[in-house]
């Protein structure tokens, strides 16, 4: 049904704004006693060939929501019902921030892929976490995604990402560090290895400094150089944090078939990403000596390119512009086939 006629629909819209009415409309509707009930028997897929365990965690199965479709939280225990073994949220900022002026997400239908340019819009991580302390229900594996103020310098960034880190701690099952988006002016610098090293110590210390620290993890650019994954290898080892996720969205257009030449600057995510975030994954699964456990993300649209993901070493995988273009019933689908697969 999403495919043949909400689909269509939805993108008659610009696609913030269809984003925006979907969510609301789907809360609105899920609210309805029962439909939740109804919605999580149909699309969610249980199996013991699917349960994970990772930092402690028990996944009940590989497949996450990525984040940056729900930014702020917001539908956490609508989104739970899509038959999700985890959610991701954010990325979260200390302070409130607008993000970049609109438009700033465009569909590229002839490429099944996105490119945005929203520079971490969110309410900030005091109002995130108010928001987790009143709503958050227990069952729901949640990430937080956090990342610095567009404002702060990449000298402070460290701050930002421990305010963060402290006041998400109680409220979220895991963090991400976020030094890979493309919509951040300069916050990519933060990927070179001595900054990201200085960052994710600091991290590591105030995490082992909790009674029962959590896990760690950075999120990594496509657009990386073999060295520049070497360092990376060499940095998650020596700072202890607990994994990788790779790929956030490219700055790549070479793969495109769309002309993006009026679209302006930003970040493509969808099917021509697959590639180069399933090489990357098997790169880094090939140099830690698969010692570094990888959320595989990046153009996953169909159960074949989620066991690509899996096969090339990640643990877990997350979906996100597949989604848009392929609906809900994707996340069931690749359960559905990764059953056999596993089994």
């Amino acid at each position: 049904m999403y495919r043949t006629i909400l689909k269509p629909l939805l993108f008659l819209l610009p696609p913030e704004k269809a984003h925006g009415l979907t969510m609301a409309l789907f809360s609105l509707f899920a609210s309805i006693p029962g439909v939740k009930f109804i919605i999580k028997k149909v699309l969610t897929v249980e199996h013991e060939a699917l349960k994970r365990t990772l930092w402690g965690i028990d996944f009940p199965n590989p497949v996450g929501l990525a984040a940056g479709f729900d930014k702020e939280g917001k539908y956490i225990d609508e989104l739970s019902c899509l038959g999700f073994g985890f959610i991701e949220i954010g990325t979260i900022t200390p302070r409130p921030q607008e993000g970049n002026p609109k438009p700033r997400l465009f569909r590229l239908h002839t490429d099944l892929a996105l490119l945005n340019r929203m520079g971490f819009n969110n309410g900030g991580m005091e109002e995130v976490a108010l928001r987790l302390s009143k709503h958050r229900k227990q069952g729901i594996i949640l990430g937080g995604n956090i990342g610095k103020n567009k404002t702060t310098p990449n000298e402070q960034a460290a701050e930002d990402y421990l305010a963060c880190f402290h006041t998400l701690f109680q409220y979220v099952d895991y963090f991400v560090v976020n030094v890979s988006s493309p919509n951040t002016a300069a916050l990519r610098e933060l990927q070179d290895k001595e900054p990201l090293a200085r960052l994710l110590h600091g991290l590591m210390e105030a995490n082992i400094a909790q009674s029962k620290p959590k896990p760690i993890l950075l999120k990594i650019a496509p657009d990386l150089t073999e060295h520049q994954l070497d360092d990376i290898v060499d940095i998650v080892q020596q700072t202890g944090i607990h994994g990788i996720i790779a790929t956030n969205t490219t700055v790549d257009r070479s793969k495109l078939r769309t002309n993006t030449k009026d679209l302006g600057l930003g970040g493509i995510s969808g099917a021509p990403v697959r590639e180069r975030s399933t090489e990357i994954i098997r790169y880094l699964f090939q140099r830690s000596g698969g010692t570094i456990p990888i959320i595989g993300v990046g153009g996953i649209d169909s159960p074949e390119a989620a066991m690509e993901k899996l096969q090339a070493g990640a643990s877990l995988v997350q979906v996100y512009t597949g989604m848009v273009y392929e609906g809900p019933g994707l996340v069931r689908r690749i359960n559905k086939k990764l059953i056999h697969y596993f089994k």
